[in-house]
């Protein structure tokens, strides 16, 4: 009896595998449909160039920066007029900051924190979030009673954690464990968890009802392999565009938490949102120093927000007839 149950889970598995390659062979493949649409979309191309060059300037930024971001040395003598701001000249760019330091090279350094500050909180989130997500989907549509008990317990949570705001959340959470960088990533991180979180879910409690779902059950393939093997990959579409929106959401937040004074107390160490609030104090006397990081981070948001949206539309099965 094992064996044949064995054997019939083979013949869906390669029956699916068989449709999808037909399916791609005609243009028709889910994933090859959307980046057919992506390359077609104004903005996605708009959102993968901004996001392109963000990565670009984060990854070369330190090799390429002019100065030294901490110098304050300037033709062999160490800037001391405080408090006197050096606008653009030819030496430096976009002129000098309240210490005497490059904008530009602190600009081009403080992007690689920017950008990892936004990657490690989206990574947070969207593991803890998979984890929770997918646990309480795959209890509530494969386990019964005691699957819904578990997914009860688990989302009485996370409505907990959604029932505060973000921001509020965020920020309480950076009050507690005290002014650092890490301190930042771990508190808008634990925000996007129940983003995920309900996602996944939803979207696993969707694949369930699917008619290859009904198909594996019928034949007796057993509940892991389904949920692993075919309803988990299934749902991971519109996790993926999440975190696309999310990465926007995250370096908004953490330059916001940076701008409230949570972020690394080390302020000489460049990154855009400890570069904004630091502006702050001198802005009526060089309102280009907070400008500058102001724009990195909206235009970098807006880059990923654009792409994020341009794949939910191209993954949208109400527009992939048009």
């Amino acid at each position: 009896m094992a064996i044949t149950v064995e054997k019939k889970s083979t013949r869906i598995d390669r029956l699916a595998e068989l449709t999808a390659r037909r399916e791609t062979a005609a243009g028709g493949s889910l994933w090859v449909e959307t980046l057919r649409r992506l390359r077609a979309s104004k903005m996605a191309l708009v959102g993968a160039v901004i996001i392109a060059v963000f990565l670009l300037v984060a990854l070369v930024g330190p090799l390429v920066a002019p100065y030294d971001p901490t110098a304050q040395t300037w033709r062999g003598e160490v800037f001391s007029n405080r408090g006197i701001f050096v606008g653009p000249r030819s030496d430096n760019w976009l002129g000098l900051d309240h210490l005497g330091r490059d904008e530009l090279s602190r600009m081009l350094v403080g992007a690689r924190q920017t950008l990892l500050v936004g990657i490690v909180a989206t990574l947070l989130g969207f593991a803890v979030g998979v984890l929770i997500g997918g646990l309480s989907g795959a209890a509530l549509a494969f386990g019964g009673r005691v699957g819904q008990r578990i997914d009860t317990v688990l989302m009485r949570f996370i409505d907990i954690t959604l029932a505060m705001p973000s921001l509020l959340l965020a920020v309480s959470i950076a009050a507690v464990m005290g002014q650092s960088l890490t301190t930042v990533m771990i508190a808008v991180g634990v925000v996007q968890i129940p983003i995920f979180a309900r996602l996944l879910r939803g979207s696993m409690l969707a694949q369930a009802n699917a008619d290859y779902v009904l198909a594996a059950r019928s034949v007796g393939v057993r509940r892991r392999r389904i949920v692993l093997g075919h309803v988990l990959p299934n749902s991971l579409g519109p996790i993926i565009v999440q975190a696309t929106l999310v990465l926007a959401t995250a370096i908004i937040e953490a330059a916001a938490l940076s701008y409230l004074g949570l972020g690394n107390p080390d302020a000489s160490q460049p990154e855009w949102g400890v570069m904004l609030a630091k502006a702050q104090e001198d802005f009526s006397q060089a309102p280009m120093l907070a400008v500058y990081p102001a724009l990195g981070i909206i235009i970098t948001a807006l880059g990923f927000t654009l792409l994020g949206e341009a794949m939910r539309e191209a993954l949208d099965p109400k527009l992939r007839s048009r």
